[in-house]
Protein backbone atom coordinates (compact mmCIF):
# COMPACT_ATOMS: atom_id res chain seq x y z
CA UNK A 1 0.00 0.00 0.00
CA UNK A 2 1.24 3.50 -0.73
CA UNK A 3 1.90 5.76 2.19
CA UNK A 4 -1.36 7.84 3.34
CA UNK A 5 -1.79 11.25 3.11
CA UNK A 6 -0.42 13.21 5.90
CA UNK A 7 -3.21 14.94 8.24
CA UNK A 8 -1.91 17.66 10.54
CA UNK A 9 -5.08 17.52 12.16
CA UNK A 10 -5.05 14.07 13.12
CA UNK A 11 -4.28 14.06 16.92
CA UNK A 12 -4.12 11.47 19.49
CA UNK A 13 -6.66 10.82 22.84
CA UNK A 14 -4.06 9.09 25.15
CA UNK A 15 -4.75 9.10 28.61
CA UNK A 16 -8.13 10.87 27.97
CA UNK A 17 -9.50 7.65 29.85
CA UNK A 18 -12.40 10.05 31.53
CA UNK A 19 -13.71 10.82 28.12
CA UNK A 20 -15.55 7.26 27.32
CA UNK A 21 -18.93 6.75 30.14
CA UNK A 22 -19.21 3.21 30.49
CA UNK A 23 -21.52 1.18 28.32
CA UNK A 24 -24.24 -0.18 30.23
CA UNK A 25 -26.96 -1.58 27.65
CA UNK A 26 -26.79 -3.13 23.87
CA UNK A 27 -28.18 0.12 22.99
CA UNK A 28 -25.41 1.46 24.31
CA UNK A 29 -22.71 -0.61 22.84
CA UNK A 30 -24.33 0.04 19.35
CA UNK A 31 -23.97 3.72 19.79
CA UNK A 32 -20.61 3.44 20.40
CA UNK A 33 -19.68 0.81 17.40
CA UNK A 34 -21.78 2.98 15.54
CA UNK A 35 -19.45 5.69 16.59
CA UNK A 36 -16.15 4.02 15.98
CA UNK A 37 -17.28 2.81 12.80
CA UNK A 38 -17.71 6.57 11.84
CA UNK A 39 -14.46 7.60 13.12
CA UNK A 40 -12.64 4.94 11.20
CA UNK A 41 -14.68 5.62 8.09
CA UNK A 42 -13.80 8.99 7.96
CA UNK A 43 -9.81 8.11 8.45
CA UNK A 44 -9.97 6.14 5.93
CA UNK A 45 -11.70 9.17 3.74
CA UNK A 46 -8.52 11.10 4.36
CA UNK A 47 -6.67 8.75 3.74
CA UNK A 48 -8.00 7.71 0.12
CA UNK A 49 -8.98 4.00 1.48
CA UNK A 50 -12.23 1.88 1.40
CA UNK A 51 -13.37 1.75 5.23
CA UNK A 52 -14.18 -2.22 4.32
CA UNK A 53 -10.43 -2.53 4.44
CA UNK A 54 -10.37 -1.78 8.19
CA UNK A 55 -11.22 -4.32 10.31
CA UNK A 56 -12.51 -2.90 14.14
CA UNK A 57 -11.70 -5.56 16.97
CA UNK A 58 -13.44 -4.90 20.32
CA UNK A 59 -10.84 -4.91 23.24
CA UNK A 60 -12.90 -6.33 26.42
CA UNK A 61 -9.55 -6.88 28.48
CA UNK A 62 -11.14 -5.72 32.50
CA UNK A 63 -14.78 -6.01 31.54
CA UNK A 64 -16.97 -8.33 33.41
CA UNK A 65 -18.61 -10.99 31.47
CA UNK A 66 -22.05 -8.93 31.48
CA UNK A 67 -20.76 -6.34 29.24
CA UNK A 68 -18.92 -9.09 26.75
CA UNK A 69 -22.68 -10.42 26.69
CA UNK A 70 -24.02 -6.88 25.95
CA UNK A 71 -20.95 -6.16 23.11
CA UNK A 72 -22.14 -9.42 21.52
CA UNK A 73 -25.61 -8.81 21.86
CA UNK A 74 -24.52 -5.33 19.80
CA UNK A 75 -23.03 -7.59 17.40
CA UNK A 76 -19.64 -8.19 18.51
CA UNK A 77 -18.47 -11.37 17.18
CA UNK A 78 -14.98 -11.52 18.07
CA UNK A 79 -13.19 -9.86 21.61
CA UNK A 80 -9.56 -9.34 22.06
CA UNK A 81 -8.09 -9.63 25.15
CA UNK A 82 -4.68 -9.34 26.64
CA UNK A 83 -4.26 -11.97 29.38
CA UNK A 84 -4.79 -15.44 28.56
CA UNK A 85 -5.60 -16.11 31.78
CA UNK A 86 -8.44 -13.97 32.08
CA UNK A 87 -9.97 -14.50 28.15
CA UNK A 88 -9.59 -18.25 29.49
CA UNK A 89 -11.70 -17.96 31.94
CA UNK A 90 -14.33 -15.51 29.95
CA UNK A 91 -14.40 -18.64 27.18
CA UNK A 92 -15.47 -20.60 29.85
CA UNK A 93 -17.96 -18.93 30.77
CA UNK A 94 -19.49 -17.76 28.05
CA UNK A 95 -19.44 -20.97 25.59
CA UNK A 96 -23.00 -20.68 25.33
CA UNK A 97 -22.06 -18.11 22.66
CA UNK A 98 -21.05 -20.23 19.75
CA UNK A 99 -20.44 -17.87 17.16
CA UNK A 100 -17.85 -15.66 19.64
CA UNK A 101 -14.45 -15.84 18.81
CA UNK A 102 -11.72 -14.63 21.23
CA UNK A 103 -8.32 -12.54 19.89
CA UNK A 104 -4.97 -12.84 22.06
CA UNK A 105 -3.44 -9.51 21.66
CA UNK A 106 -1.10 -9.10 24.92
CA UNK A 107 2.45 -11.15 25.72
CA UNK A 108 2.12 -14.29 26.07
CA UNK A 109 4.44 -16.72 28.43
CA UNK A 110 5.49 -20.20 26.65
CA UNK A 111 4.16 -22.08 29.52
CA UNK A 112 0.64 -20.59 28.58
CA UNK A 113 0.84 -21.42 24.87
CA UNK A 114 -1.51 -24.72 25.95
CA UNK A 115 -4.30 -21.85 26.53
CA UNK A 116 -4.56 -20.22 23.81
CA UNK A 117 -4.06 -23.49 21.83
CA UNK A 118 -7.35 -24.71 23.04
CA UNK A 119 -9.79 -21.91 22.38
CA UNK A 120 -8.49 -18.88 20.74
CA UNK A 121 -8.96 -17.98 17.05
CA UNK A 122 -6.50 -15.37 16.73
CA UNK A 123 -3.04 -14.43 18.35
CA UNK A 124 -1.74 -10.84 17.95
CA UNK A 125 1.88 -11.17 19.78
CA UNK A 126 4.16 -13.66 18.67
CA UNK A 127 7.46 -12.61 19.23
CA UNK A 128 9.68 -15.35 19.63
CA UNK A 129 10.57 -18.64 17.99
CA UNK A 130 10.14 -20.48 21.19
CA UNK A 131 6.76 -19.21 21.50
CA UNK A 132 5.94 -20.28 18.04
CA UNK A 133 7.02 -23.75 18.22
CA UNK A 134 5.24 -23.93 21.69
CA UNK A 135 1.92 -22.59 19.95
CA UNK A 136 2.45 -25.08 17.11
CA UNK A 137 3.18 -28.22 19.08
CA UNK A 138 -0.13 -27.53 21.28
CA UNK A 139 -2.36 -26.62 18.26
CA UNK A 140 -1.12 -29.76 16.03
CA UNK A 141 -2.07 -31.82 19.54
CA UNK A 142 -5.53 -30.08 19.36
CA UNK A 143 -5.87 -30.35 15.76
CA UNK A 144 -6.33 -27.10 15.43
CA UNK A 145 -4.64 -23.92 13.77
CA UNK A 146 -4.27 -20.45 14.24
CA UNK A 147 -4.46 -17.08 12.60
CA UNK A 148 -0.68 -14.67 13.93
CA UNK A 149 0.67 -11.77 13.80
CA UNK A 150 4.62 -10.90 14.82
CA UNK A 151 4.55 -8.29 17.19
CA UNK A 152 7.04 -5.48 15.93
CA UNK A 153 8.58 -2.78 18.78
CA UNK A 154 8.74 -0.05 16.74
CA UNK A 155 8.93 2.51 19.49
CA UNK A 156 12.30 1.20 20.52
CA UNK A 157 11.38 1.01 24.51
CA UNK A 158 12.78 -1.35 26.24
CA UNK A 159 9.59 -1.97 28.42
CA UNK A 160 7.73 -2.79 25.51
CA UNK A 161 7.58 -6.62 23.97
CA UNK A 162 8.35 -7.46 20.10
CA UNK A 163 10.63 -8.25 17.52
CA UNK A 164 13.05 -5.31 16.45
CA UNK A 165 12.29 -4.15 12.91
CA UNK A 166 16.37 -6.23 11.96
CA UNK A 167 14.69 -9.38 13.59
CA UNK A 168 11.80 -9.74 11.68
CA UNK A 169 12.93 -11.14 8.50
CA UNK A 170 15.31 -13.74 9.73
CA UNK A 171 11.68 -14.53 12.13
CA UNK A 172 9.48 -14.86 9.18
CA UNK A 173 11.96 -17.46 7.68
CA UNK A 174 11.48 -20.00 10.33
CA UNK A 175 7.89 -19.95 10.60
CA UNK A 176 6.91 -22.20 7.64
CA UNK A 177 7.89 -24.94 9.74
CA UNK A 178 4.92 -24.68 11.96
CA UNK A 179 1.95 -26.02 9.87
CA UNK A 180 -0.60 -24.63 12.54
CA UNK A 181 0.56 -21.07 12.59
CA UNK A 182 -1.17 -18.32 9.73
CA UNK A 183 0.89 -15.86 9.59
CA UNK A 184 -1.50 -12.94 8.66
CA UNK A 185 0.66 -10.27 9.11
CA UNK A 186 2.54 -7.77 11.65
CA UNK A 187 1.20 -6.16 14.80
CA UNK A 188 2.79 -3.17 17.11
CA UNK A 189 1.86 -0.85 20.02
CA UNK A 190 2.81 2.65 19.25
CA UNK A 191 4.13 5.09 21.73
CA UNK A 192 2.36 6.18 24.49
CA UNK A 193 2.53 10.22 23.76
CA UNK A 194 0.52 13.46 22.65
CA UNK A 195 3.21 13.69 20.04
CA UNK A 196 1.23 13.54 16.71
CA UNK A 197 4.73 12.85 14.78
CA UNK A 198 6.49 10.25 16.81
CA UNK A 199 3.24 7.88 17.59
CA UNK A 200 2.61 8.47 13.52
CA UNK A 201 6.51 7.28 13.45
CA UNK A 202 5.84 4.24 14.85
CA UNK A 203 2.84 2.83 12.40
CA UNK A 204 5.37 4.47 9.38
CA UNK A 205 7.67 2.26 10.86
CA UNK A 206 5.21 -0.91 10.65
CA UNK A 207 4.21 -0.13 7.21
CA UNK A 208 7.25 0.57 5.62
CA UNK A 209 9.13 -2.94 6.73
CA UNK A 210 6.09 -4.62 5.79
CA UNK A 211 6.17 -3.45 2.18
CA UNK A 212 9.47 -4.25 2.39
CA UNK A 213 9.83 -8.08 3.68
CA UNK A 214 7.06 -8.81 1.52
CA UNK A 215 9.19 -8.96 -1.51
CA UNK A 216 11.16 -11.68 0.65
CA UNK A 217 8.63 -13.64 2.70
CA UNK A 218 8.34 -17.34 2.57
CA UNK A 219 5.57 -19.44 0.51
CA UNK A 220 2.53 -19.65 3.12
CA UNK A 221 3.34 -16.23 4.67
CA UNK A 222 1.18 -13.21 4.61
CA UNK A 223 2.20 -9.66 5.64
CA UNK A 224 -0.85 -8.57 4.44
CA UNK A 225 -2.52 -7.07 8.11
CA UNK A 226 -1.44 -4.54 9.70
CA UNK A 227 -2.67 -4.19 13.12
CA UNK A 228 -1.99 -1.19 15.00
CA UNK A 229 -3.61 1.64 16.23
CA UNK A 230 -6.22 1.75 19.41
CA UNK A 231 -8.84 3.77 21.06
CA UNK A 232 -6.20 6.75 21.21
CA UNK A 233 -4.43 6.26 18.39
CA UNK A 234 -6.31 4.63 15.58
CA UNK A 235 -7.15 7.47 12.81
CA UNK A 236 -3.44 7.88 12.92
CA UNK A 237 -2.83 4.08 12.28
CA UNK A 238 -5.66 4.17 9.70
CA UNK A 239 -4.42 7.35 7.80
CA UNK A 240 -0.85 4.91 7.89
CA UNK A 241 -2.29 1.67 6.66
CA UNK A 242 -3.55 -0.14 9.93
CA UNK A 243 -6.25 -2.88 8.70
CA UNK A 244 -7.25 -4.27 12.02
CA UNK A 245 -7.62 -1.73 14.56
CA UNK A 246 -7.64 -2.52 18.44
CA UNK A 247 -10.29 -0.53 20.59
CA UNK A 248 -11.73 -1.02 23.58
CA UNK A 249 -12.65 2.23 25.82
CA UNK A 250 -14.11 4.28 23.03
CA UNK A 251 -16.46 0.68 22.71
CA UNK A 252 -16.68 -0.29 26.62
CA UNK A 253 -15.95 2.53 28.25
CA UNK A 254 -13.23 4.27 30.61
CA UNK A 255 -11.28 1.31 32.49
CA UNK A 256 -10.73 2.01 36.44
CA UNK A 257 -7.59 3.58 35.75
CA UNK A 258 -5.84 5.57 33.30
CA UNK A 259 -4.41 4.56 29.87
CA UNK A 260 -0.67 4.91 31.33
CA UNK A 261 -1.63 2.50 33.76
CA UNK A 262 -2.02 -0.54 30.91
CA UNK A 263 0.35 1.10 28.46
CA UNK A 264 3.97 -0.45 28.93
CA UNK A 265 6.96 2.15 28.78
CA UNK A 266 3.88 5.04 29.00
Amino acid sequence: MQPSHFNPGTTTRHDQHGLYPQAVTVSDFQHNLAAVQARIAAACQRAGRDAASVRLLPVSKTKPESSLRLAHAAGCQMLGENKVQEAWSKWEAMQDLVDLRWSVIGHLQTNKAKLVARFASEFQALDSLRLAEALDRRLQAEGRSLDVFVQVNTSGEASKYGLAPEEVEAFLQALPAMSALRVRGLMTLALFSSDVVRVRQCFVRLRQLRDRLQQSAPAGISLQQLSMGMSGDFEIAIEEGATVVRVGQAIFGARPLPDSHYWPGA
